[in-house]
């Protein structure tokens, strides 16, 4: 039986598709990809996860159980504590430390995307906000597990974050948000499902985007 998460990913499957053969992730692959660049996409990416952080929050204020409350609580501590933790480790290999992350602006990219899944969050229904951010939980799986399944990459840190991304633990938080947001949009008419698939969209948008950020090292243009 077809899911909705699964009409969710055929519909964004030309934008996946691309995030597989960006330069960015193929430079991870085959461990060619400028150290600068990657500095630059770590950087950003925490000051994503902060505001990723904040849409967990409002997982536990639109939960409509304890115990879906309890499971949005283990994800915003499971984000703002040991993944942001891993994040600051890891980036200390590259050189990275706390205070040049946290005194680093947000890049145009990142501050539309956050805005994005925030304003979802915000104003959204629980499974609004699922929609917003699963294209990231999600997206991270498929592209770690690919990566992984094609071998690997040849520089040890690159290697390092395709098994983190790969690993069953990052997996199983996909699989629980695919799996509550199919059983909230279980009886949804078509017009709720369509604008949750805008949102699916557009976030999977902005995911090939921050690809694009990093690569080029956007910044502010005036």
């Amino acid at each position: 039986m077809t899911q909705f998460t699964d009409e969710l990913r055929q519909s964004a499957a030309p934008i996946w598709e691309a995030d597989l053969r960006h330069p960015f992730v193929r430079g991870i692959a085959d461990g060619t990809l400028p150290p600068d660049k990657f500095k630059f996409y770590l950087i950003q990416d925490y000051l994503f996860l902060l505001d990723y952080s904040r849409v967990f929050a409002y997982g536990v204020i639109k939960a409509p159980d304890e115990a879906t409350m309890a499971l949005f609580s283990q994800l915003l501590n499971e984000t703002l504590n040991t993944e942001m933790d891993l994040h600051r480790g890891y980036c200390e290999k590259f050189g990275i430390s706390a205070a040049e992350m946290e005194q680093t602006p947000v890049a145009p990219t990142t501050h539309a995307y956050t805005r994005h899944v925030l304003n979802v969050a915000q104003s959204g229904t629980l499974a609004e906000l699922i929609a917003g951010v699963l294209p990231c939980q999600w997206g991270y799986a498929e592209i770690g597990t690919t990566l992984a399944e094609q071998g690997g990459s040849p520089e040890p840190l690159y290697q390092e974050w395709i098994e983190m991304y790969a690993s069953d633990e990052f997996l199983a938080l996909g699989k629980w948000l695919r799996s509550l947001l199919n059983e909230l949009t279980a009886e949804s008419s078509s017009a709720e499902k369509e604008r949750l698939k805008r949102h699916f969209l557009f976030s999977s948008r902005y995911e090939y985007l921050f690809w694009e950020m990093a690569w080029t090292q956007e910044a502010w243009q005036i």
